[in-house]
């Protein structure tokens, strides 16, 4: 049906002198006054959370400054290059913001996965192993690695040795198990997943990642500690770098892209091991120094300046979907009041009915793409069929409100991001009531 404008003017008007959120969304008045309830219970860790925006956004803008930024930097080169003030003058940024001697920050790390490959294949050598103590890492890093599949070119192909410390049964750290390790294999490298990927685990924060690096420097102090830090920019005031971490990578549009850096990743830690990764990505000798930014610098200035914000917005969004689906009757991961480590929320549905609604539910609930149906399907890099509901501006960008699961054994959902708070938690409630409709229609 088209809708002349004046017709549009007018329902707009009057349906906005409603004041409520039935102005513009059908939701049932039970999960409207479970969402009031979630307010008030996490009423305190929001004001946490605001904490934490304010105090890493200072950082953020201090790290600018430190830079010199400038609006001439915002131009991008071409062809080599070389002599690329502004690439230089954000790789400071991210430096001075994550507590690093140096940092490669490039727009074509064309996923998280990629720019943690990199750094693998930077500093491991033949004959190298590489020790993760935080359990099987993420599914798309496996075959990187060589854990799953037979591709080649992965570490397994190179000879670089995989083994693994298993967490305790209840998905904790065992520091245990990881002096064990440690101290017996001294590895090349230690690999800490920080944050809980298709997993029940919690996430790290950086008190626990502090005891692993404390472990490793005891019994191992030439080991490198190398920390995937997917979706835990930001979340607390303290960097991972800062707490024994040689170095870390992660993506841009996830946390540290702010919502607008359209793609990238990054690597920060030690000088000498930044370099090593740097020459890997472009070649031995050249490595920094060379790599055209095109057109993509504003956008990454602009994602790295909103990045503690919006992350702290995520976090919110992530706090009031755990408190209503508390109160809706679900288990949750973390719970609203507990400590994070990443701007994850972990909800156990019970089954694949549910998964499917609840992400249905937060797709309606997007400004980009808000009339499609997300339906399970087979995806490269996974092993099971796998959900995922993504209206974004950035294609799979995950600090945009999302959500994805595999339709697998505990049928839970995965969920991240909100670039602000009020589009987050109307998602988070679209999803809760796509749920009930669903139930009472079956």
């Amino acid at each position: 049906m088209i809708i002349s404008d004046s017709n549009s003017r007018t329902n707009g008007a009057n349906t906005s002198l409603k004041g409520d959120i039935l102005s513009f969304f059908d939701i049932d008045k039970k999960i409207l006054d479970a969402s009031k309830k979630a307010m008030e219970l996490c009423r305190e860790k929001l004001a946490e959370i605001d904490d934490i925006q304010e105090y890493n956004q200072q950082k953020m803008i201090k790290a600018f400054q430190q830079a010199s930024v400038r609006e001439s930097y915002f131009s991008g080169s071409t062809g080599y290059g070389y002599d690329d003030a502004g690439r230089d003058a954000l790789d400071r940024v991210y430096a001075y913001v994550f507590d690093a001697e140096d940092a490669l920050v490039r727009h074509n790390f064309v996923s998280g996965t990629h720019a943690l490959t990199v750094a693998l294949f930077g500093m491991l050598r033949p004959g190298d192993t590489m020790l993760s103590v935080t359990g099987m890492p993420y599914d798309t890093i496996r075959s990187a690695i060589g854990i799953e599949g037979d591709y080649p070119g992965s570490l397994k192909d190179f000879n670089i040795e995989f083994k693994m410390t298993e967490l305790k049964s209840d998905g904790t750290v065992d520091y245990e198990a990881i002096e064990k390790s440690i101290s017996e294999e001294k590895p090349k490298m230690v690999y800490i997943q920080r944050s809980r990927g298709y997993s029940l685990r919690p996430s790290l924060t950086y008190r626990e990642i502090k005891k692993i690096c404390d472990i490793s420097k005891r019994f191992s102090p030439n080991s490198i500690i190398m920390l995937d830090n997917c979706y835990g920019e930001f979340v607390e005031k303290v960097e991972p770098l800062s707490v024994g971490v040689d170095i870390m990578a992660g993506s841009l549009i996830k946390n540290p892209g702010g919502g607008i850096a359209p793609t990238g990743g990054y690597i920060a830690g030690k000088k000498e091991l930044v370099e090593m990764c740097a020459y890997r990505l472009t070649t031995p000798g050249t490595g920094k120094e060379i790599g055209a930014t095109l057109n993509a610098s504003r956008e990454l200035f602009m994602g790295a300046y909103h990045a503690p914000h919006v992350t702290g917005e995520a976090l919110k969004t992530a706090v009031f979907a755990s408190a209503l689906f508390e109160i809706l009757g679900y288990d949750t991961t973390p719970k609203y009041n507990e400590s994070r480590g990443d701007i994850i929320q972990l909800i156990k549905l019970g089954n694949e009915e549910g998964l499917i609604s609840f992400c249905q539910g937060i797709q309606s609930g997007s400004a980009v793409d808000s009339f499609v149906k997300p339906y399970p399907s087979d995806m490269p890099g996974y092993e099971s069929k796998v959900i995922m509901a993504a209206g974004a501006f950035t294609l799979g960008s995950s600090i945009e409100l999302s959500a994805d699961a595999p339709l697998r054994e505990p049928y839970a959902v995965w969920m991240q991001g909100g670039l602000n708070f009020h589009g987050g938690k109307l998602g988070v409630m679209l999803a809760a009531n796509k749920i009930l409709k669903d139930k009472e229609q079956s």
